[in-house]
């Protein structure tokens, strides 16, 4: 797994200050993507043990408020075989700090709607995740006064509060 990019101190991708992490990997090729160069799986920086270490490093300070995952697309099999390991990391190190998770596919029934996106570790890293904005960016539906997601068909989703009642419950922010 490659990262395409890190902010170390992100104000746009979930509330408080956060580290952001843009995977490299996307199958799905939204129209008018903002980052279609971490489309490619091999663009980007190997997510090595060093890289890692750079990410919780970031992590540490008090005034961050936890981690953001993006991309490219988490959700691509590959990338969550790589972060599944390093967000169950990050949980056991930082359990005061949340884990937002940006995904063009959709949640559903406890796991991904689109069969594409399903592996034996789907279920387990949406159990790990506190926020899960879902769903593919359509240019149509764009909105920028939108909080956190970019067309109004994504949802931001309490993914603790969904698991624990079986039922879709939106994050309030």
């Amino acid at each position: 797994m490659n990262i395409a990019e890190i902010k170390t101190t992100d104000i746009a991708n979930g509330e408080g200050v956060r580290v952001s992490l843009f995977v490299s990997g996307c199958t799905r090729h939204c129209k008018n993507c903002f980052n279609k160069i971490a489309w490619d799986f091999d663009y980007g920086t190997p997510f090595d043990d060093a890289f890692q270490q750079k990410v919780l490093d970031a992590l540490a300070p008090g005034y961050i408020s936890g981690l953001s995952l993006l991309g490219g697309d988490p959700f691509e099999p590959a990338n969550q075989r790589g972060l599944l390991p390093f967000v169950k990391t990050v949980k056991a190190r930082f359990p005061q700090k949340n884990i937002w998770c940006y995904t063009g596919y959709t949640y559903e029934n406890g796991g991904i709607r689109e069969p594409q996106a399903q592996c034996e570790v789907t279920r387990e890293l949406l159990s790990e995740i506190d926020v899960l904005v879902d769903g593919p960016f359509i240019e149509a539906l764009k909105d920028i006064r939108l909080k956190f997601r970019g067309s109004s068909n994504q949802r931001v989703i309490d993914m603790k509060r969904t698991l624990e009642t079986g039922n879709i419950v939106l994050y309030l922010t």
